[in-house]
C-alpha cells in the first residue's frame, strides 16, 4: 500500500499553527489549589463509599478527598499510588463518569458527582512534581522476574514486584515502554508527555531493568522465559487487528485506526500528520473515537464513525459519544460495511442498515471517503502461549495461566474489561500471587 500521504484527498498541514495547539490542548486542564479544595469540600466522605467498590483499584476515595480538604495533597497521593501506581494516568483517561462518579452519591442525589477524576490528577500531578517517589524497595530477595509488555498492567506489575525485592526485567517490542498509555490514547487526554515522565516516575523505585524492542515469539522465547526467571508474567496486550473481510479493504486509505493514533502520539509536529478530507471510521468503542475525533481536530472536513449496532451497545461510553459529536463527528448507528469502493484509492465506502440482531435490512448506502479507519477490535497475536479461553489467554485467580510460573493479566488476559484501571489492578494482584508463591515464608 502507499503511502497515505501520496493518496488524492489526504494532506498535511490543513490548520495554521494556534489552531493545533488549541485542538490538542488539555481536554481537563488541572484544578488549581483554591479550585481542588472546593471541589473536595463537595464529598460527603461516605463510610461504606459506593465510589471505592466502583474502582477497579479500590482506592480509597474518601481518605484520598479528605487527606486533599486537609492540605495534605502529597499524602492523597499516597494513598492512590499505593492501589494503583498509574494514578496519574488512570485520572486522566479513566472512564469515571460510568466508574466513581457514577457511583458517588452526589451524583444520585444531584446529578452532579464529587470531580474524583479531576481530585485524582490533582493529588498525584502535585507528588510526581515534587519528583518524589513514595516507595521504598524491601530488602533484595535473589529472585529473578521476567514481564512481558510494558503496558499498563506489566508496569504495574513491574513496580510491585520490585517494590517487594525481587529483580525485575521488563521487556516491551516497542522502542519505547508505555503501552496504551503512550501510543493508543488520544493526545489531547495526556499532553506534554506525561506517559513518558510517568513511566520514568515508576522506575524510580529501582530494581526494573528496561530492554525494549524485544516482542514475544519475534525476539524472545517462552522456554527460555521461563528458564531464566523465577516467574513470567505476560502483559502483551492485543497486537494484531480485526479486518473488515470486504471487497476493496486493501484500498489505499485504509488502514487501521491504532496506528493512526500511534503516529500522532509519536508525532513532533502535528501539521505534518497527513489527514482526509472526507474520513469514515468504522467501529463504536473507545479506538474509533478517539480516532474520529483527532482525525476532526487534524483538519478533516466531514468525519463520519459507522457502527454496527445501536448507540446503547457501544463500547464507548456516552460522554466519549457526546465528546466526538461536540468536535463535529456524525455518528451513524446500526450500519455494517460491505464494499469499500474507488479505483486504487478509496472513494466510497458502501454500508447496509441492520436490524439491533445485525439482521441486514436490504437498504444501503455510501459515503464518501479518501480515509478510512478501521477500529472493529484488536486479537492477540504470539507464540508459545498458555492456554487460550477463547482469544484470549486463559486466567485463574490472580492471573496464573495453564503454564506453571506464568501469570497474565491486561487485555491479553480473558475477563478484564479492556479499561486502563483494570490492567493495572491485574499487573497488581499478579505481582501479589508471584510473591506469595516465591516468597512464602513472606506471607
Amino acid at each position: 500500500m502507499t503511502d497515505n500521504a501520496l493518496t488524492p484527498g489526504i494532506a498535511s498541514g490543513r490548520l495554521d499553527p494556534e489552531t493545533y495547539t488549541e485542538n490538542f490542548s488539555d481536554l481537563h486542564p488541572p484544578l488549581d489549589d483554591h479550585e481542588a479544595l472546593v471541589a473536595a469540600d463537595r464529598c460527603y466522605f461516605c463510610h461504606d463509599a459506593p465510589c471505592i467498590t466502583a474502582c477497579p483499584t479500590a482506592i480509597d476515595i474518601p481518605l484520598f478527598i479528605r487527606q486533599i480538604a486537609t492540605g495534605t495533597p502529597e499524602a492523597a497521593a499516597e494513598t492512590i499510588l499505593n492501589q494503583n501506581i498509574l494514578g496519574g494516568m488512570c485520572a486522566r483517561v479513566c472512564p469515571t463518569e460510568t466508574l466513581c462518579e457514577e457511583a458517588c452519591v452526589r451524583e444520585l442525589a444531584e446529578g452532579k458527582p464529587v470531580l474524583i477524576g479531576q481530585l485524582q490528577r490533582y493529588a498525584t500531578d502535585t507528588l510526581m512534581e515534587q519528583d518524589v517517589h513514595p516507595f521504598a524497595r524491601a530488602e533484595a530477595t535473589g529472585k529473578r522476574i521476567a514481564v512481558v509488555g510494558a503496558g499498563p498492567a506489566g508496569l504495574a506489575c513491574a513496580h510491585r514486584l520490585a517494590m517487594k525485592g525481587h529483580d525485575v526485567t521488563l521487556f516491551d517490542g516497542h522502542d519505547k515502554p508505555g503501552g496504551l498509555n503512550e501510543y493508543g490514547i488520544a493526545a489531547y487526554k495526556t499532553v506534554g508527555g506525561f506517559a513518558e515522565r510517568e513511566v520514568e516516575w515508576l522506575l524510580g523505585i529501582g530494581g526494573i531493568v528496561v530492554e525494549t524492542g524485544k516482542r514475544l515469539g519475534r525476539d524472545l522465547d517462552m522456554t527460555q522465559l521461563r528458564e531464566d526467571h523465577d516467574a513470567v508474567f505476560l502483559g502483551v496486550g492485543l497486537g494484531g487487528v480485526n479486518a473488515l473481510a470486504l471487497d476493496g479493504e486493501d484500498r489505499d486509505g485504509v488502514r487501521d485506526a491504532v496506528d493512526f493514533i500511534a503516529d500522532l502520539r509519536q508525532a513532533d509536529d502535528l501539521s505534518a500528520l497527513p489527514v482526509g478530507r472526507d474520513v469514515v471510521v468504522i467501529g463504536g468503542g473507545m479506538t474509533a473515537i478517539d480516532a474520529a475525533v483527532q482525525a476532526r481536530l487534524l483538519g478533516a472536513l466531514n468525519v463520519t464513525l459507522v457502527y454496527r449496532r445501536g448507540r446503547d451497545r457501544m463500547n464507548a461510553s456516552v460522554y466519549e459519544q457526546d465528546l466526538a459529536a461536540s468536535k463535529g463527528v456524525r455518528i451513524i448507528t446500526n450500519a455494517s460495511p460491505r464494499a469499500v469502493h474507488g479505483n486504487g484509492s478509496v472513494r466510497e465506502v458502501e454500508f447496509e442498515y441492520t436490524e439491533d440482531d445485525l439482521t441486514p435490512t436490504g437498504q444501503t448506502f455510501r459515503l464518501p471517503a479518501d480515509q478510512v479507519f478501521r477500529a472493529i477490535g484488536q486479537t492477540l497475536q504470539g507464540d508459545d502461549l498458555p492456554e487460550l479461553d477463547g482469544r484470549k489467554i486463559a486466567v485463574t485467580g490472580a492471573g496464573r495461566t495453564s503454564l506453571d510460573g506464568v501469570w497474565a493479566g491486561g487485555d491479553c488476559a480473558a475477563g478484564g474489561d479492556d479499561l486502563t484501571v483494570t490492567a493495572v489492578a491485574e499487573g497488581r494482584d499478579a505481582a501479589e500471587d508471584i510473591h506469595s508463591k516465591l516468597m512464602p515464608q513472606a506471607g
